[in-house]
């Protein structure tokens, strides 16, 4: 049975709950109640009952009513240990604090009376132990002024989270309305489990003998999200499989909009070499730990051929395989050849790349392009700037003539009005998650698009737009790289496409290998530049990347591309290339 349970999901949703613990033959408990956050405010509301009859009308209320629609829930099935079944004593518990209201739930029970000298302005009106828990914490919070949990210094809060674990056992979520913080006890036998939800699903009940959830019934859109509970529910029905993991003794885990951003463990489990596990995303601190690396000399061949059924008599072709050279990438050499002999110039087109346009009026059949080149690697530090003296929050503020040099990189795609406010809608998730942080935005989406959405050749076109990729959750580098550019630049941030190679060595961290060219993202960050993110393979671009065009989109940046004006036929494309690291 599990006596707390709290939900975090990136957006709002409103979930139906069927109380089984209510219906004849089961044990009745002590009390419930279900607190959420209507509306997206700060303002929790509480819907409890102590001592609930059968067939009880507020547990049919929560069943069927579909104003209880929130992104934040914390659902608690009373046991009693301290004090009488009265609203007073049934949780989940609200105080107001720093202009929002915060709420608690906790499994468990102390075994030694809380005696602290509480703050006069959270003193308990119950009898029970979490409630006192509530105060003092509360209390603590407000000394310090620390008016959300955003505010708070989580090692600290960590801390007398331990020292009043000590006193009982503590599975134990607050929330403040936008942040929800799940403590699990640090003795046991209890224990938090936390699992993730990710779209698309066509369904998702969750449930036991006790409790079911049905986060769909009332239509809601499938939204990502985090489930904390005392005990794993089970999927029924169509619903998605969840991974549950126990949280390790003592570990915080910090959520907000549906995904983790912090998470601590105890000393003691650090020195015994104890670390989170599962499918879940890094802490947002995490993101930004990405180690230096040495500067790479590269060398790449690109090999292109196209087969016809009936000879190719005249025909033009734009090729931009040469590798950039600036600051953080030196071209050291590069020579590209064409199997069929014919009329050639290079230039530099009106997004930097230098392009090289051929025209063939000699018949073939086959034709092979091949280019070879080296390129020594030097951004090795892709994070290693400081904008503490930078305006570096959404929305970014641009002079006149920046917006005018950043303005086809600020566009997003053209896509039905509907269609464009869900992914604004989506996008601004990670805004919140993050404070309105840029740089933590772009990693959070990075990582995001990487561990939620699948890497499947052959399910998607040159014609799929963001919006497919976005509902269906899948795709390759090309997808993932255009729904990264369309939620950017709907947040504010200028993006472009990028194409190039990558390095995938046994030892490389992008495991996602293709045999073509490779796409990713690039993000202009004030008085920092263009700064490189991978999102098929989730990492920020270093020296295994080789950058070779970019522009607004893959027509701008596209390795080759051509137009038969006589003959030709059936065509068959083969594409092969290999990148290698050169030693010494």
């Amino acid at each position: 049975m599990p006596n707390l349970l709290a939900m975090s999901f990136e957006g709002e949703l409103a979930p139906s709950f069927d109380l089984h613990c209510l219906q004849p033959g089961q044990p009745l408990p002590d009390g419930w109640g279900i607190g959420y956050y209507p509306a997206g405010e700060p303002c929790a509301s509480v819907l409890k009952e102590p001592a609930p009859p059968r067939g009880s009308i507020r547990g049919e209320l929560v069943r069927a009513w579909e104003h209880l629609e929130s992104s934040l829930f914390v659902l608690h099935i009373r046991k009693a240990t301290w004090g009488p079944n009265t609203d007073a004593n049934t949780q989940p518990f609200v105080r107001s604090w720093g202009g929002r209201q915060w709420m608690l739930g906790h499994a468990g029970s102390l075994e030694a009376r809380l005696d602290e000298e509480m703050d006069p302005r959270f003193e308990p009106v119950g009898a029970t132990d979490t409630e006192r828990v509530f105060c003092v914490l509360l209390g603590r919070i407000a000394s310090r002024d620390w008016r959300s949990i955003a505010d708070c210094d989580l090692a600290v809060l960590h801390e007398w989270l331990l020292e009043l674990n000590a006193l009982g056992s503590l599975d134990l979520v607050l929330c403040d309305g936008r942040h929800l913080l799940a403590y699990a006890d640090r003795f046991g036998p209890q224990a938090l489990h936390l699992a993730e939800l990710l779209p698309p699903y066509s369904g998702a009940v969750l449930g036991d003998v006790d409790v079911s959830v049905d986060l769909a019934r009332r239509g809601s859109k499938p939204r990502k999200g985090c489930v904390v509970a005392s005990a794993p529910l089970l999927s029924e029905g169509t619903g998605p499989a969840l991974a549950w993991r126990q949280l390790a003794r003592g570990e915080l885990v910090l959520l907000c909009e549906g995904a983790v951003v912090g998470d601590l463990l105890p000393s003691e489990a650090l020195l015994a070499g104890v670390r989170p596990s599962g499918n879940l995303p890094p802490a947002r601190d995490e993101r930004r730990k990405i180690a230096r690396k040495p500067p790479a000399r590269l060398s790449v061949t690109h090999r292109t051929s196209y087969r016809y059924t009936g000879p190719v008599e005249r025909s033009a072709h734009l090729f931009r395989l040469f590798p950039m050279h600036d600051r953080l990438q030196a071209l050291e050499e590069c020579d590209v050849t064409v199997s069929v002999e014919g009329r050639w110039h290079d230039f530099d087109d009106v997004f930097g790349n230098r392009a090289r346009r051929v025209v063939l009026e000699t018949p073939y059949r086959e034709l092979t392009v091949v280019a070879r080149s080296r390129v020594h690697a030097l951004d090795a530090d892709p994070l290693g700037f400081d904008l503490r003296h930078v305006r570096t929050s959404v929305p970014l503020v641009w002079m006149p003539w920046q917006r005018t040099m950043l303005d086809p990189y600020l566009h997003p795609p053209e896509l039905p009005e509907s269609q464009l406010a869900e992914l604004h809608d989506y996008a601004m998730r990670f805004v919140a998650r993050n404070d309105g942080d840029v740089a933590g935005t772009v990693l959070d989406l990075n990582d995001a698009i990487h561990r939620e959405y699948a890497y499947a050749q052959g399910t998607t076109t040159l014609e799929t737009d963001a919006f497919d990729v976005y509902a269906r959750r899948r795709g390759v580098c090309q997808d993932f790289a255009n729904l990264f550019i369309c939620l950017a630049r709907l947040m504010g941030i200028p993006a472009r496409y990028v194409c190039g190679y990558v390095f995938t060595g046994p030892s490389a961290e992008n495991t996602r290998q293709s045999e073509a060219s490779h796409a990713w993202v690039q993000v202009y960050l004030p008085e920092v530049g263009w700064r490189g993110l991978d999102p098929t393979n989730g990492t920020v671009t270093s020296t295994d990347h080789v950058r070779v065009a970019v522009g607004r989109n893959y027509l701008d940046a596209t390795p080759t591309s051509g137009t038969i004006y006589v003959g030709g036929g059936g065509e068959t494309l083969e594409v092969d290339v290999r990148v290698d690291r050169i030693e010494g």
